[in-house]
């Protein structure tokens, strides 16, 4: 790993009541509390990162360091779990936000229309409404990334990266016919003995589990993703899986088009949720765009092995940017 990564760089952890649901959000960098800073230390943009599904923070956090580092440590990087897929450890202070009074009454929260309410609403009540966005969606965060876009015209996202995108047939995709009718009809089996199985788990057991499994896939392991083995969110990422294969079916041309130029695509070659495919069918579509292929065989969850080339291309993209901050 590179040495700076190796470097002390600080990872605040909290747990915020956002749209009511416990939400848990891993701020890279000394800015903890960009509200009420009004030092002239604050910075003037901040980089906020959406999961795929699961959203699980933890898993990101490699790569916000590294996209930290890579950034020269100038400005905040943020991670923000969906909605219902963290669950605060036990005697672990929740913070109250703010109510957004944009926000449109909540009926399904753990749904793939209101995850995109619930990041908005973070976005208005936790981030001051001057400071700049940049705006990274990974998997289906890429598609929230897009709906950010199309529903908060008035967030000063100055660029939006939509890495390895799931904003379009994801049913048809490889994966997808495989994983359509386990989330959509047989998900329901596997509540009862996910439940049965892993709910009387002691917490020493599940510490023990995920620490092997994590260190079996050499991933680094500062925080510790409890909720991979927590049945209440590992439902909830089902649940949504389900309504991604229902609803992301026709891509948004009318926002892409309209937000083409703060827009960076990169597909991955052997992405079996977003193939190749796509990837042709959008240079043909947008050939003014910024799109971009990833030859290598890489896991879809990049973040895993492929965190530090990925933060530093990042970082070469958001060159330009950044230096007019």
């Amino acid at each position: 790993m590179d040495s700076e990564i190796k470097e002390e760089i600080p990872v605040h952890e909290e747990f915020i009541l956002c749209c009511g649901v416990e939400t848990q959000v891993l701020k890279c960098g000394p800015w903890t509390d960009l509200i009420n800073n009004q030092s002239g230390t604050r910075p003037k943009l901040l980089i906020f990162i959406i999961p795929g599904n699961p959203g699980f923070s933890a898993m990101y956090v490699p790569f916000a360091k590294a996209l930290y580092s890579a950034t020269k440590r100038r400005f905040p990087v943020w991670i923000i779990s969906h909605a219902g897929h963290a669950l605060a450890p036990r005697g672990k202070k929740i913070l109250k936000s703010s109510e957004d009074p944009n926000a449109e009454e909540i009926k399904d929260i753990y749904g793939v229309r209101v995850q995109v309410e619930h990041k908005l609403a973070f976005l208005r009540t936790q981030v001051p409404k001057e400071m700049k966005l940049v705006v990274i969606g990974h998997s289906i965060g890429s598609y929230f990334s897009l709906e950010i876009l199309k529903h908060a015209p008035e967030l000063p996202v100055i660029r939006s990266i939509l890495l390895f995108p799931t904003i379009e047939r994801m049913s048809e995709s490889p994966k997808g016919r495989f994983a359509t009718p386990l989330l959509c009809w047989l998900r329901y089996a596997l509540y009862v003995p996910c439940y049965l199985l892993l709910k009387p788990w002691p917490e020493k057991i599940k510490f023990l589990a995920i620490r092997m499994v994590l260190q079996m896939m050499d991933i680094p392991r500062e925080f510790l993703c409890m909720n991979m083995l927590e049945p209440f969110c590992l439902v909830n990422a089902a649940y949504l899986g389900s309504q991604e294969m229902r609803e992301v079916v026709k891509r948004d041309d009318e926002t892409i088009k309209e937000h083409l130029p703060k827009l960076i695509f990169y597909y991955g070659a052997t992405d079996s949720w977003c193939p190749k495919e796509y990837y042709d069918d959008m240079k043909k579509d947008f050939p003014e765009g910024d799109i971009r292929l990833c030859e290598k065989k890489i896991p879809h969850a990049f973040v895993i092995s492929f965190f530090q080339e990925m933060a530093d291309m990042v970082a070469d993209w958001l060159k330009d940017d950044l230096s007019k901050m």
